[in-house]
């Protein structure tokens, strides 16, 4: 293991670590501590805190849950890397003051992205509340309270996932709980950066007594957006199932399967595009706590080069006590499914990322000394590389930014860090 330790005179204290070469086609792997404090809270797999920008000169923008003014609370920052590697540390507002939520896990955690005239939207702290929803009035500044601009203030959100089009605009991924009936449905919107508005496209995904968990969504080079989300019986689990896919073409206002086959929307779970299909002894379960048995928890994807979907999601499997790692790609005739780790059990933080010409898988560990793994096919198999040596990662967000490196966004919450890694 090959340490470097730099001390930047633009910040005391920064610790710099650089790995070794993966093995897998990769430059070595940086990692580099934000120089904010962060809060115990900090933590979720469905999130997307990470966003990137710029071709040569790279800037990152990691929304983070910093310490509140009392215990069990918390406040949202950006944490900004420009091109030169300097950090500044954006508030976001409520009014004239930070905005400050309560924590729980798993929930109220942000989720940012950038549109094309360079504003910052961050949804942040939502469990089945109302939006909190904030937006830069100006180019990079710090984001504002905007929640009254979203187009069904009688929505209660969870789980916003966001993204940023080729044109610009913007499109999120919510849970709706507005349906007492039985239902909590995936709902799609859009941020239309010319006019400066939001709209609903539609309700994507609703079936009686499940609730619709948001898991992703990635661009094509076609400008076409994929979408992946998972099932749990109504109103929550923290297993879920039949983890699902649905492509939808902003040009056509379509929706389709990954095999081109149009489907109208709401998906139901007879109608779904479905990835992992269910185990036989899987069974859908309403419970506060994991129940046990075979299920689904927590799903990324990106594409390939041929705009097709490339699926990283944690399952656990008929008789195993423990959620593996598993690939799903897709081939003519159906989803390929591999297992990519599962020597020990894993966390809800994955992602994937498609270098060009195969994919990565980033995971994490539940102990041991290195928790945070990169893995990439190596013939038959998958080789897996540490990210983090000595470093107890317990979250992980990766996005690949314009230059084609990975950007890491990487969360030790047993020692209130966050690190911005390079791979």
């Amino acid at each position: 293991m090959n340490w470097k330790k730099q001390w930047r005179a633009w910040v005391a204290g920064l610790l710099l670590i650089s790995l070794l070469p993966m093995g897998t086609g990769s430059a070595a792997a940086t990692l580099t501590e934000v120089p904010y404090a962060i809060d115990s809270s900090n933590q979720a797999g469905w999130w997307s805190p990470l966003e990137t920008y710029g071709t040569g000169l790279e800037y990152a923008y990691m929304a983070y849950n910093a310490p509140g003014s009392t215990a069990g609370t918390h406040k949202v920052y950006i944490a900004r890397r420009d091109g030169a590697g300097t950090w500044s540390n954006i508030p976001v507002m409520d009014g004239a003051a930070v905005a400050e939520y309560a924590d729980d896990n798993g929930h109220n955690q942000p989720s940012i992205a950038r549109d094309g005239s360079g504003r910052f939207h961050v949804f942040a702290s939502m469990h089945d509340s109302a939006w909190h929803y904030f937006r830069s009035d100006t180019v990079g500044g710090a984001p504002q309270n905007h929640s009254a601009d979203m187009p069904d203030q009688t929505m209660k959100v969870t789980y916003p996932v966001v993204t940023t089009a080729p044109n610009g605009d913007l499109y999120l991924l919510v849970r709706s709980s507005q349906d007492t009936a039985g239902k909590r449905t995936g709902v799609l919107l859009r941020w239309d950066n010319s006019a400066s508005t939001w709209s609903q496209i539609a309700v994507i995904a609703s079936t009686l007594n499940r609730s619709v968990y948001p898991d992703d969504l990635a661009f094509d080079a076609n400008g076409d957006l994929h979408i992946l989300f998972e099932w749990a019986y109504f109103a929550a689990s923290p297993l879920r199932h039949q983890l699902s896919y649905l492509k939808y073409s902003p040009s056509t206002n379509t929706f389709s399967k990954a095999d081109g086959t149009p489907v109208s929307v709401p998906v139901s779970l007879t109608t779904a595009d479905i990835v992992q299909p269910m185990a036989p002894t899987e069974i859908y379960v309403q419970s506060g706590s994991d129940p046990g048995g075979p299920g689904v928890q927590s799903a990324k994807l990106t594409v390939d080069s041929a705009n097709r979907p490339v699926i990283a999601y944690r399952y656990r499997e008929e008789g195993s006590t423990t959620f593996s790692v598993k690939q799903a790609t897709r081939g003519a005739t159906g989803w390929n499914l591999q297992t990519v780790y599962d020597a020990a059990e894993t966390t809800a933080a994955i992602d994937i990322t498609w270098t060009g010409t195969q994919s990565r898988v980033y995971y994490v560990t539940a102990a041991g000394t290195d928790r945070a793994f990169m893995a990439a096919q190596s013939g038959t198999g998958w080789s897996q590389a540490s990210l983090a040596p000595g470093i107890p990662i317990q979250r992980l967000a990766v996005e690949r930014n314009a230059n084609g490196a990975d950007i890491l966004y990487l969360v030790d919450i047993a020692n209130l860090k966050l690190y911005y890694g390079r791979n």
